[in-house]
């Protein structure tokens, strides 16, 4: 019999699950913690946009100065500055440069420091010393800390801030029998807002550069699926021209043999071969390139409407006029008819070019030229500079566009043609399209 599982069940082997994740967690924490602190890992810091390398000669100028006025504190302090405690005061002041370049190890040389200083001068440093961090000591170190929180993870800031501060707690828990002026408090704070600042300055900087890498991928994916949208639209276009040329192949290899006076067996055989392969043909276009309509709703709509040439430039020309885009056109060289992909993509190309400019440089005056080449075509759109700024949100749009540059150059690559767009010197922008192609009399 089944044994029924009941939420109770559920929730108790989903919280046995968390239970374990959150053990493991603890349990590999310390090792974790352990390779921060432990690393001589080299992590420069970088140079300021605004002020260069501005700062880095001041942190290096402050280690110097806070070197020497500490070593001048401990003398005033102490009757006899023994070589150990110049050492230490110089070795601290010294950490402040490392940290430009490697702050884990500058950390745990300074706070070393510190702890050696506060022992050896335990009992020689009178009441007139601040205890057990002198002040330069703190000002140095709060510096590290800060420069160490600018580039480690919070756990290890929080780690560090702890050790720093049981560090100086170790010299004021167990009475000494001498006066000291302890001011564990002060240093407590000085240390806590250095890591708070330098923990959040991280933080933020980690949250932009994963925003603005989230940014780049966004934009790349947008990218993509705007190629492949206009890759299936050019599909979905150049299916509906080639069935109709099938669908014509079809058409007159039924026909011919009635035009043939007592046509023979073996043509009616091969006329009729010539119309089986064409049925079979454009039956697996249907079935293999038909699923694309089934993609865009509004496809159908359209399904058996022809696809357009630029036999109809002038009605698309007057269409934005209407829209109240002024328009000039132009026509050179000897017409004469181009392949159906050919004209198709010429008259897309025209009409993005035409939407492109009601949209961004509203008030502008466009020339559209083309110009009849022996083995080809040539489009020029140019515009000139928007008489007002654009407005995305109220302008116009021809129908079906929307995919811009990217769509031209789709369709201009597929024909091995060449497009070129960009600003002209007067503040308007062309777009020049050469489409080669054969004729239709050369092609046959």
């Amino acid at each position: 019999m089944p044994r029924v599982v009941d939420a109770a069940d559920k929730g108790e082997r989903v919280g046995d699950g968390y239970g374990r994740t959150l053990i493991a967690g603890l349990r590999g924490a310390p090792r974790a913690l352990r390779e921060d602190l432990w690393t001589t890992a080299r992590d420069p810091l970088p140079r300021q946009a605004w002020f260069g390398w501005l700062p880095h000669g001041h942190l290096v100028l402050l280690a110097v100065v806070a070197g020497v006025a500490n070593m001048a504190g401990y003398s005033n302090a102490m009757d006899v500055l023994s070589a150990p405690m110049q050492l230490f005061v110089v070795l601290q002041a010294a950490a402040l440069v490392l940290a430009l370049s490697r702050p884990v190890p500058a950390w745990w040389l300074s706070t070393v420091s510190l702890f050696l200083t506060a022992e050896i001068g335990e009992s020689t440093v009178g009441p007139d010393m601040v205890w057990p961090w002198s002040v330069w000591g703190i000002v140095v170190h709060t510096f590290i800390v800060l420069l160490l929180a600018l580039r480690v993870p919070l756990r290890v800031t929080v780690a560090t801030f702890v050790i720093t501060v049981l560090t100086g707690a170790a010299h004021t828990v167990v009475p000494t029998g001498f006066p000291h002026n302890e001011d564990l408090a002060g240093g407590t704070l000085s240390f806590a807002t250095a890591a708070v600042v330098g923990a959040s300055l991280r933080i933020s900087r980690v949250a932009r550069t994963r925003l603005v890498e989230q940014e780049v991928l966004t934009a790349e994916e947008r990218a993509r699926r705007t190629v492949l949208e206009e890759r299936g639209r050019i599909a979905r276009e150049l299916h509906d021209v080639v069935a109709h040329h099938m669908s014509v192949i079809s058409i007159q290899a039924q026909v011919a043999p009635h035009l043939v006076e007592n046509p023979s067996a073996e043509l009616r055989e091969n006329l009729a071969g010539i119309r089986q392969n064409a049925v079979e043909a454009l039956t697996e276009l249907r079935r293999v390139l038909g699923v694309l309509r089934a993609e865009d709703a509004a496809a159908d709509a359209v399904r058996h409407a022809p696809q357009p040439t630029l036999d109809r430039l002038d009605e698309l020309l007057d269409n934005v006029r209407a829209a109240g885009l002024t328009v000039d056109a132009a026509t050179t060289g000897e017409r004469h008819a181009l392949s159906p992909g050919v004209e198709l993509s010429a008259y897309r190309i025209v009409q993005e070019a035409l939407s492109n400019a009601m949209r961004h440089a509203p008030g502008a005056r466009v020339r559209v030229e083309t110009r009849y080449l022996p083995h080809g075509i040539t489009l020029r759109i140019a515009n000139t500079p928007p008489s007002r700024p654009a407005d995305a949100a109220s302008a116009p749009q021809a129908p079906g566009m929307g995919h811009g540059l990217l769509g031209m150059r789709e369709r201009t690559a597929m024909l091995g043609g060449e497009l070129t767009a960009g600003p002209t010197p007067d503040g308007g922008y062309e777009v020049t399209a050469t489409l080669p192609t054969e004729t239709c009399e050369d092609g046959t």
